[in-house]
């Protein structure tokens, strides 16, 4: 299984002019290998930009579900203080660190194109990034 991070998903969804191509061919290319699959800290972000419910059911139809586990809140906390204390912004919003911090617990690696902070908060984490 491979975590797939919101902002790849909002690349293809939005056919994001900078990053459409590179998001679309990773999703391609692992999709065929591994299965995909998004949480619900992904799925609330995604739902922000959705017209409706079953229009965002749909364009997630080849991804599975995978739930959150309760331990990713204790990792995300602890990366969330430790950014704080290196004198991140409170404006960085939570969810980057649940994603993370799930990825972290379950051993999953992470497909993202946001690799920078996940690379520096979860170190051990798997990135599939540009």
């Amino acid at each position: 299984m491979i975590l797939v991070d919101t902002c790849v998903l909002l690349d293809k969804f939005t056919r994001d002019p900078q990053w459409y191509e590179w998001s679309n061919r990773a999703l391609r290319q692992w999709g065929d290998r591994e299965t995909l699959v998004y949480n619900q800290i992904i799925y609330a972000e995604l739902c922000t930009g959705a017209p409706n419910e079953a229009d965002l059911k749909l364009k997630l139809r080849l991804l599975k579900r995978c739930d959150l586990p309760w331990e990713a809140a204790w990792h995300a906390s602890r990366a969330f203080l430790k950014y704080l204390r290196r004198g991140g912004e409170k404006t960085i919003a939570l969810p980057d660190f649940f994603i993370g911090a799930h990825a972290h617990v379950e051993n999953l690696p992470l497909l993202t194109r946001d690799a920078r902070r996940f690379r520096t908060y979860f170190p051990k984490v798997r990135l599939i990034a540009p």
